[in-house]
């Protein structure tokens, strides 16, 4: 597979280690800032072109990753369109719904696969927790909980479209939290009841939110709190608890923590304690995730089926996310539909 990169920031460069593990190739890229994407290019032997247009439209691109700030989505997205190429996206999918509506609906009329990359589902612990729910192991769901108290320097938020409301559509929940946002929801199942406070640049000079707490009514019954934070020095390895009716599983990191479950016949248990966490740095995470996910991309071109994580998927993180937004501006109970 022959991969266009649009955005040479951080993420791209782990993006690009993942292609060439799996054996993809990173052919063209761009970026807004040239001499960061000549760069970009030189280390990785891709091309460097002056406009996203063409990275869409290259001939030597099969698919196309979006590496950009989360306000720059809906343009790339109708450029692959109009080319018929395939597109992924770093998360999350947008910073408002309506803009990731238009996004699932343009690359569905296009016949063309949306993604969006959510790769703590890849990780070991992550899919055998899947499969053990799926199989009644923990009996069922009482409460599904994720903590992410991590840190962020100064520094990080020193450019002032950092933790910005227009650019990156908040701070730490849809930033950071939104991949064990996701985690929740594919495996517990829809929200439908969310109250949230938060404290906005609590620590940080930003507008948006610093430490955020969210509680939740699953659609199934279960309960749930998330707890997101880039203020508490010097940063925690983030976990994500579920607790049943026979046992408690504990994800920290990218590793199974914990898994106390009564009368337990199955698989073993993949328990881990060496972990690897963004807490306090972002690019300390696994690189292993991101090939699982780009494999299944790209075997959902090759296929014609969905990615495992779609555009549908990346918007309904995002909901859950603006749903808890809506709760800290209004001082109340939001109920989400579906």
């Amino acid at each position: 597979m022959r991969v266009g990169i649009i955005g040479t920031g951080a993420i791209s460069n782990k993006h690009a280690e993942a292609y060439r593990n799996i054996g993809y190739q990173v052919t063209v890229c761009t970026d807004i800032n040239e001499e960061a994407g000549r760069r970009f290019a030189e280390r990785w032997g891709a091309r460097f072109v002056p406009t996203y247009e063409e990275v869409c439209e290259h001939p030597e691109v099969d698919f196309v990753d979006v590496c950009t700030f989360p306000d720059f989505r809906l343009q790339p997205v109708e450029a692959c369109a109009k080319a018929r190429k395939p597109i992924q996206v770093q998360k999350p999918i947008a910073t408002n719904l309506e803009t990731a509506r238009k996004m699932i609906e343009t690359a569905r009329s296009a016949g063309i696969p949306l993604g969006v990359v959510s790769q703590h589902r890849f990780d070991d612990a992550s899919l055998f927790i899947s499969r053990a729910i799926a199989d009644g192991k923990l009996g069922k769901i009482l409460e599904a909980d994720a903590y992410v108290k991590w840190y962020r320097t100064p520094e990080y938020y020193s450019r002032p479209i950092k933790g910005s409301w227009a650019v990156e559509g908040g701070g730490a929940l849809i930033n950071q939290a939104i991949h064990q946002v996701d985690i929740l929801l594919w495996l517990i199942g829809p929200v439908r009841e969310v109250f949230a406070l938060w404290q906005l640049g609590g620590m940080h000079k930003i507008e948006s939110e610093d430490v955020i707490s969210v509680l939740m009514r699953y659609a199934s019954g279960a309960q749930g709190v998330i707890q997101a934070s880039t203020a508490f020095w010097p940063g925690y390895t983030e976990r994500v608890e579920i607790h049943g009716t026979k046992g408690t599983a504990i994800l920290a990191g990218d590793k199974l923590a914990a898994w106390d479950v009564r009368d337990y016949e199955g698989e073993p248990p993949p328990l881990a304690r060496e972990v690897l966490s963004g807490s306090a740095d972002p690019m300390a995470i696994p690189l292993t995730p991101f090939e699982r996910q780009f494999r299944d991309f790209g075997e959902a071109i090759e296929t014609g089926r969905k990615p495992a994580v779609s555009g549908e998927e990346g918007y309904r993180a995002l909901e859950l996310v603006l749903a808890a937004y809506r709760s800290c501006r209004e001082g109340g109970k939001v109920t989400l539909d579906g």
